[in-house]
């Protein structure tokens, strides 16, 4: 039931802390694992105390246990070491502390680490964290470079010098962090989601030198798993020597097998780039003085043929043709103008001979009443009819007359 209090009504401080002991004595024994942060046997003392610390959270607690239940694991757990211990939740009241009673320690072997990693590696593999298809390419020269690693650890130096004696221009963004033990895990979570969120740092490098299974298991933590799936930059990780696989090689977006080829892999070699620079230029004036080549051969060609070489020859060769042609052409125009000329005449005659004029003028006359009919016979003229007469040189007035 929760305690009723109030600002008038409050509890002292030794009823809370003896409610707080005795929630915690309702817990029992449990089973921890941890790693061994400090370790403390006073000589006489019949009682080891200890720090155990969660390998990948900053949270740790005090342990003791009786000089006996230590003295059995003594030759194989120290300081460092990963260990699972039987233990009772204590409260102290008049100080109002936590701890664990510890009745039996066990060290975590190497079988045991390893079995928990492939279990983790599978449980990750298959939500897809491994996937090749979201392995992002690195930029082929990063202006800016962030690079994880140990205060002047040896890895930062080989990532550092083998780069600039590669590019001698590479910049890089360092954030020096622990590479071992209890801190490590969130420190380069931290430096990785740093890098990851600066606008400029266009790869991002975690690197670590050699080491035990067990110096390197930070590396395999499923918190900085998940933390570097997430990133937005490419991510190469240069985890220890060639044989060492955290499970941080497998989620990166490039795995190098050292801090060393880390720094071959994410910048390119000036040397190389200037060989490939001149290889090309080589090659595309070969291929520019080929086509030139090429051409003024064809341009050659050209000017040889008679065409080009005497451009005139045609044009006089071809003034003959068109002089033959014009002069023919003139010959028959005559030809026909002179035929038309002639048939024009031969026409002209006949329309002559034919015309009323012509009768006219061999003295006949044309006689045509007042109305304009032209009289054809006799009949039907009466007498003193007025009539008109047209001849060859006019026309004049006549009159019919009568019979006797």
């Amino acid at each position: 039931m929760a305690l009723e209090t109030s600002a008038d009504a409050p509890i002292p401080v030794g009823e809370v802390s003896r409610l707080i002991g005795g929630w915690i004595d309702r817990l029992g024994a449990v089973w921890v694992e941890g790693q061994i942060t400090e370790l403390s046997r006073r000589p006489g003392a019949g009682v080891v105390f200890l720090t155990l610390r969660d390998p990948s959270r900053n949270v740790s607690l005090s342990v003791t246990c009786f000089r006996g239940v230590y003295e059995q694991v003594a030759d194989v757990v120290g300081e460092g070491a990963r260990v699972v211990v039987h233990a009772k939740p204590e409260w102290y009241g008049p100080r109002g502390t936590l701890s664990l009673r510890a009745s039996e320690i066990r060290p975590v072997g190497m079988g045991e680490l390893l079995v928990r990693l492939e279990q983790l590696k599978k449980a990750l593999a298959a939500e897809g964290l491994f996937d090749p298809a979201r392995k992002r390419p690195l930029p082929f020269l990063p202006g800016l470079i962030g690079l994880v690693t140990g205060r002047a650890s040896a890895a930062e130096r080989d990532v550092r010098e083998n780069a600039r004696l590669r590019w001698p221009a590479v910049r890089f963004e360092v954030r020096n962090v622990p590479v071992q033990g209890a801190t490590a895990v969130p420190r380069v979570i931290e430096a990785v989601r740093s890098l990851d969120a600066h606008p400029e740092v266009d790869v991002i490098v975690v690197a670590r030198g050699g080491g035990s299974v067990e110096d390197l298991l930070p590396f395999s933590d499923e918190r900085l798993v998940r933390a570097v799936a997430e990133c937005a930059t490419p991510v190469v990780s240069a985890i220890g020597h060639e044989p060492d696989s955290p499970l941080l090689d497998l989620v990166a977006d490039l795995r190098a097998s050292t801090p060393t080829d880390a720094a071959k892999r994410i910048v390119p070699d000036v040397r190389e780039e200037l060989a490939r620079v001149r290889l090309v230029r080589d090659r595309a004036l070969r291929v520019l003085r080929g086509i030139i080549e090429r051409e003024e051969r064809g341009l050659e060609a050209a000017l040889s043929r008679p065409a080009l070489a005497a451009p005139y020859r045609m044009v006089e060769e071809r003034e003959g043709e068109v002089a033959d042609r014009l002069g023919r052409a003139r010959r028959t125009l005559g030809h026909l103008l002179d035929r038309a000329d002639g048939d024009l005449a031969h026409t002209l005659a006949r329309v002559v001979a034919l015309s009323p004029a012509a009768t006219l003028n061999r003295g006949y006359a044309v006689l045509q009443r007042e109305d304009g009919s032209v009289v054809r016979t006799p009949e039907g003229l009466g007498a003193r009819e007025p009539l008109r007469a047209r001849v060859a040189g006019g026309a004049f007035g006549v009159e019919v007359a009568p019979d006797e």
